[in-house]
């Protein structure tokens, strides 16, 4: 089967689970908002400040990383900012072709200069529904309010995602270093969730192995796994290529719980060694529930169209390949059935058949 040129990827549906909004900033629009906010950059054009960011986080360290986040969450301190990066994100989506995403960010990031966090989730629905309404209803964003493992506001932040579920809020998810932080420090609120039938993801098996991916699934009942990549230490593969799974790795494969793989930001931080290598393609091969996403656009120089391809270039990925990839995702997405179903039959089969035939 012939392999898809990089127009087919970018003008085939996407749906992206997994992509941080503090991540995913135009380099032209931090210095625009650090110049208004009297922040200082390690950088001076925009050229300069993506390429500062893309090697800074070329690191193979996840903390040295996360460290560029200083950066950009410095200039999201005030309403018209977050609706700016909110809106812009809405837009490098729409010209990439997703047609469904989650974008996620911490609240209690974006309140050193005075504002609620009430105000803060307002502040980015104004700006995705900008955007949204511009793009004439070709995309479909939801938010998911993340809180940092290593401080104490989870409950907090649950209570939030619970308060604002039905105006734009999807779901809640926890980040932050794995290693010293479990995710069970923020068992109270993931129980809250449960109880509030609220939909939450876990960064698990990222930095960290698989106690990290077993906690988040069996004592906080996460959803779906950010990243999960770690799983395949739990994946045997003999030399005679015959696979045995470990009991965390079938009870995860069993329940299609879905995997948030992000292998350009993998690559960056450690957690794989290069794509053709990522882990993605013995999970693939073995059916996991298995999705492809960004994680963080500006410092990977990514987009769903570089992940796909680099997917079908190290593994020779065909359209149905990536059909599979986009369904998955969109079956797992913290939206009502109804509404995943629509997404699929309206746009996502047919448009992929039209490329297919094409």
């Amino acid at each position: 089967m012939t392999s898809p040129t990089r127009d087919q990827v970018r003008a085939a549906p996407k749906v992206l689970l997994h992509d941080h909004l503090d991540g995913g900033l135009r380099p032209q629009t931090i210095l625009d908002l650090a110049g208004d906010a009297g922040h200082e950059l390690p950088a001076g054009t925009a050229d300069e400040l993506g390429r500062w960011f893309a090697e800074s986080a070329d690191s193979g360290s996840l903390v040295r990383y996360l460290e560029t986040f200083d950066h950009t969450v410095a200039v999201m301190q005030n309403g018209p900012a977050i609706t700016r990066v909110a809106r812009e994100c809405v837009e490098d989506l729409v010209a990439d072709g997703v047609v469904y995403a989650e974008v996620r960010y911490a609240p209690e990031q974006h309140v050193e200069d005075g504002l609620t966090l009430d105000e803060v989730v307002a502040a980015v629905q104004e700006g995705f529904d900008e955007a949204v309404a511009a793009a004439g209803g070709r995309i479909v964003v939801r938010q998911l309010l993340t809180a940092m493992r290593h401080q104490a506001r989870s409950m907090e932040i649950a209570e939030l995602a619970v308060t604002w579920r039905d105006r734009g809020v999807a779901g809640f998810d926890i980040a932050g270093a794995e290693a010293g932080y479990p995710p069970t420090r923020h068992l109270d609120a993931f129980e809250y969730l449960q109880r509030e039938n609220s939909h939450f993801t876990i960064h698990a098996g990222e930095a960290f192995g698989l106690p990290s991916i077993w906690e988040a699934i069996q004592w906080c009942g996460a959803d779906r796994l950010g990243h999960g990549v770690r799983i395949v230490d739990d994946i045997t593969v003999a030399d005679d290529g015959s696979v045995t799974l470990g009991r965390l790795a079938a009870y995860v494969r069993d329940m299609r719980i879905p995997l948030e793989m992000c292998p350009a930001s993998n690559v960056q931080t450690g957690a794989a060694t290069s794509i053709a290598e990522h882990p993605i393609g013995l999970l693939t091969r073995l059916r996991f529930r298995v999705t492809v996403n960004t994680d963080n656009r500006l410092m990977s120089r990514t987009s769903m169209t570089d992940e796909m391809v680099s997917l079908v270039e190290a593994f020779d990925y065909s359209l149905d390949d990536l059909r599979w990839f986009t369904i998955n995702a969109m079956k797992s997405a913290f939206l009502p059935f109804d509404e995943r179903l629509d997404i699929i039959d309206r746009i996502i089969k047919p448009e992929y058949a039209a490329l297919s035939a094409g």
